[in-house]
């Protein structure tokens, strides 16, 4: 697989900037899982933590669900990885039973349901679910913003753990 990362349009209009920045992060991270084994993709960062560049796809499919399911379009979609209280960090406890295949699949899933949520709805719509802990709306439009926000922290972090693993670098 070789990911194709495009380059979000200079002079777009809002919608199509934000949707091709959030899809330039998602091509980002999977760019930087490109090529390594399974092994390599459950290596954690640095002891103690168990953050992984496998772990990184699974918190972005966990992230992803929560917003665009749980929260705009207001699904029971319970956690793939975790249990909210009892194991909040369940996405980056891997095994050796733990594949990329897997991780990537629910990942892209997860896109997949995103883009179907939010289709034909504008950046201003209020979500219809609301946010477990603070009862919270939020428009599509900040949702958006976080899930840039969210990709471009988390692509920081694969950028260093891709650079422990290899050596690769690149932005």
């Amino acid at each position: 697989m070789t990911t194709e990362r495009r380059e979000p349009a200079t002079n777009a209009d809002e919608r199509t900037m934000l949707e091709g920045w959030l899809d330039y992060h998602r091509q980002t991270l999977a760019w930087k899982c490109e090529g390594l084994t399974d092994a390599q993709l459950r290596t954690a960062s640095v002891e103690p933590s168990t953050l992984s560049l496998m772990g990184l796809v699974r918190h972005m499919a966990e992230v992803e669900r929560s917003w665009f399911r749980r929260v705009f379009a207001d699904e029971d979609a319970p956690p793939l990885y975790y249990a909210y209280e009892d194991d909040p960090d369940g996405e980056f406890r891997l095994t050796e039973a733990d594949t990329w295949a897997q991780a990537y699949a629910a990942w892209q899933g997860e896109i997949e349901a995103a883009r179907r949520h939010t289709a034909g709805h504008g950046l201003d719509e209020l979500s219809k679910g609301r946010h477990r802990r603070t009862g919270e709306q939020f428009s599509l439009r900040w949702i958006y913003t976080h899930m840039i926000e969210e990709y471009a922290r988390h692509n920081g972090h694969a950028d260093l753990i891709r650079e422990r693993i290899d050596g690769a670098t690149g932005d």
